[in-house]
């Protein structure tokens, strides 16, 4: 199927060296507006630019935060006060978010802009509403670097559709179908030397003995290590949440 739109979401790749190149204010308002067109359930999204000192000496860095600040200011101008609980909030405003910012990556690619988006945002988020003076009732979900490639590299490989889409009931999985899973995304990462070429290995924990080396080290002994070892208890995270202001604990 020829389709330009598809092609560009096949075709999408993580950057991490960028030219010198600056995207116009049309580019990036461009960018932004095709965001706010992702599907929404009450907005409950703001978007923070920064050009300075970006990671990877990228031109721009966005952070998409879920805003509820907005959203009690506009109700209280209609007399309103909220009463849904703030996990909730939370989640709508994770998914208004998250669909903003793939809009975003989705749009810049299209002009040629790719990026890199960066997961942390939520264990920094004090510091960074210190440095945008954000109010209380914002915080910031996800981080994003974005401008124009200095590198070439393919796409990064994906489960399988046999992995991802079950249609009427989910499969009770055999082993044997889950290495396969995981077979495909190791050969494909290993095919590309990922993590080698990087040098990227997780350190160990906990006694544990390294017998990995980067001729067999790859996608699912990296997640496994990060998921296996990191954010054992939510504290750290539910404190960010409360400094910014939001009730889930």
């Amino acid at each position: 199927m020829e389709n330009q739109v598809i092609q560009t979401m096949l075709d999408h790749r993580t950057v991490r060296k960028y030219t010198k190149q600056k995207p116009t204010d049309e580019i990036i308002q461009t960018i932004v507006r095709a965001g706010q067109q992702a599907p929404f359930a009450s907005q409950l999204y703001s978007v923070l630019l920064t050009r300075k000192k970006a990671p990877y000496a990228a031109p721009l860095w966005f952070t998409i935060c879920v805003d509820l600040y907005k959203l009690e200011r506009f109700m209280k101008l209609r007399g309103w006060e909220v009463v849904t609980n703030d996990l909730s909030l939370l989640f709508f405003g994770i998914q208004d978010a998250a669909y903003m910012a793939e809009n975003m990556v989705i749009a810049g690619e299209s002009l040629g802009l790719f990026s890199c988006f960066l997961g942390n945002a939520p264990y920094m988020a004090d510091r960074i509403a210190k440095d945008f003076k954000l109010p209380p009732r914002v915080f910031p979900l996800v981080q994003l670097v974005m401008g124009y490639p200095a590198e070439e590299c393919p796409p990064r490989p994906r489960y399988p559709l046999s992995f991802t889409l079950f249609e009427d009931k989910y499969p009770d999985f055999t082993d044997e179908q889950v290495t396969e899973a995981m077979k495909v995304m190791d050969d494909g990462y290993l095919a590309q030397n990922y993590y080698s070429k990087q040098k990227i290995k997780i350190r160990l924990e906990k006694g544990r003995k390294e017998t990995f080396t980067f001729k067999d080290y790859s996608w699912t002994e990296h997640i496994s290590r990060k998921w296996g070892q990191w954010y054992d208890t939510p504290e750290e995270l539910l404190e960010q949440l409360a400094k910014r202001g939001f009730k889930v604990g």
